[in-house]
């Protein structure tokens, strides 16, 4: 059963003038392996864009609660490329009390735009 969905869209030239504007705002919003690619190169601002859109996209799907914090939620991506969820903390304890138990998850980015949209399922 579908408990939450949520949907983000992030223009991707205002999302990296942020990170340019903002020294340490990359580590507030993004794990360490969430900011290099499996190989260990810097993540394109696209790719980080569209992660910060799943991030948001998944607080809406949970309700949106103002407590959950960043790190608590990793976008990473399986052996086919696939991007996935993994919770811990606050998001954890907010999708156990929903009775999320599998997400799903979709970023995509294009024409300036990334997006993401996350479903909650019990």
């Amino acid at each position: 059963m579908i408990l939450g969905v949520g949907i983000d869209v992030v223009p991707i030239e205002r999302f990296t003038a942020a990170m340019e504007r903002t020294p340490g705002l990359a580590d507030r919003l993004f794990t360490a392996a969430e900011r290099v690619t499996a190989s260990g190169r810097p993540r394109t601002p696209e790719s980080l864009a569209a992660r910060f859109a799943a991030k948001e996209a998944l607080a809406k799907a949970l309700g949106a609660p103002g407590n959950m914090r960043w790190h608590d939620a990793e976008v990473q991506v399986n052996e086919h490329g696939q991007p996935l969820l993994s919770i811990a903390g606050t998001v954890a304890a907010r999708a156990e009390m929903l009775g999320v138990t599998n997400w799903h998850v979709s970023l995509s980015h294009d024409g300036g735009i990334a997006s993401a949209v996350v479903v909650a399922e019990s």
